[in-house]
């Protein structure tokens, strides 16, 4: 069964950083196959994605983030890394870990069950 986990989320002031983790139990081929993302979801609001890196550690981020943020993922360690600064009271949201696998290897995503983070004025 597949299991993400995430970590690291917390309250931070403005300004202040934070780096949230990842871990998916997965087996090792179908991680370092697979591009992984990280999404927010504000109360009210719908879930949107922050940041992707793909299987080759090509990177995407929402301009919202651009330069602020930086993911990064650790093949040996299957986990995915958000490392978060300058962060914005704008920033505050459940973050979701999302593993994106290719259809070769049967084509789903998977969820993490979210991390807190909220960021004070």
């Amino acid at each position: 069964q597949v299991q993400l986990v995430e970590s690291g989320g917390g309250l931070v002031q403005a300004g202040g950083s934070l780096r949230l983790s990842c871990f998916c139990a997965v087996s090792g081929s179908m991680f370092s196959n697979s591009a992984m993302g990280w999404y927010r979801q504000a109360p009210g609001k719908q879930r949107e994605l922050v940041a992707r890196i793909t299987s080759f550690s090509s990177t995407h981020y929402s301009d919202s983030v651009k330069g602020r943020f930086t993911i990064s993922r650790d093949n040996a360690k299957n986990t995915v890394y958000l490392q978060m600064n300058s962060l914005k009271p704008a920033d505050t949201a459940v973050y979701y870990c999302n593993l994106d696998v290719p259809q070769y290897l049967g084509g789903r995503d998977y969820w993490g069950q979210g991390t807190q983070v909220t960021v004070s004025s």
